[in-house]
């Protein structure tokens, strides 16, 4: 397990699934996310399945945070893409629990996802892809020290528009100057 101040990461688990296709299929959470179709719990399932026989580093990690001492599922997270000989990975995060938004906790995850990734998993750089659209994951992307690093202009169609796609990075030495200056 990852654990943090308020939050803790750790194996997404079977039971995880019935919340998961909850939030999936709620509009408003997946319009941040690559998602175009409804989910089903049979979809979700054979997911979970399959991620059984992904390296340990790219499972997926439950979001869980601490409220009035004990853990709630709170979201999912995860590295994928990681290459090995360049010592990099792309993540991907989602909190389906409306009512935590703005209360600090996608920030939180992501600090401890890139503690995780630099210094468990050995990488150098950490890349995502966002939606230009999705304001309030760039604001916490930036917050965290990912410096934009290009755009595919419209390059999604989602909801009956085009919208462009970000590319945003973050090196282990930013990261690492970033956790001095905040120390």
């Amino acid at each position: 397990m990852i654990i943090g101040k308020r939050i803790r990461l750790r194996a997404v688990e079977k039971e995880d699934l019935p919340l998961f296709v909850q939030w999936l299929n709620d509009p408003e959470i997946i319009a941040g996310l690559m998602m175009y179709t409804p989910l089903s719990v049979a979809d979700e399932n054979r997911w979970f399945e399959k991620i059984q026989d992904h390296i340990p580093e790219e499972r997926p990690l439950a979001i869980e945070i601490l409220q009035e001492g004990s853990w709630r599922l709170a979201g999912n997270s995860e590295f994928h893409e990681i290459s090995l000989s360049n010592h990099s990975a792309e993540i991907g995060i989602f909190i389906g629990d409306k009512s935590i938004w703005d209360l600090g906790y996608g920030t939180e995850t992501m600090q401890l996802l890139l503690k995780h990734g630099f210094e468990s998993l050995n990488l150098h750089r950490i890349f995502l892809r966002v939606y230009e659209t999705n304001l309030r994951a760039i604001h916490v992307y930036e917050k965290v020290g990912f410096i934009h690093e290009g755009r595919l202009r419209q390059a999604r169609y989602k909801n009956g528009k085009y919208m462009d796609e970000l590319f945003m990075g973050i090196l282990r030495s930013e990261w690492e100057a970033k956790r001095l200056l905040e120390e």
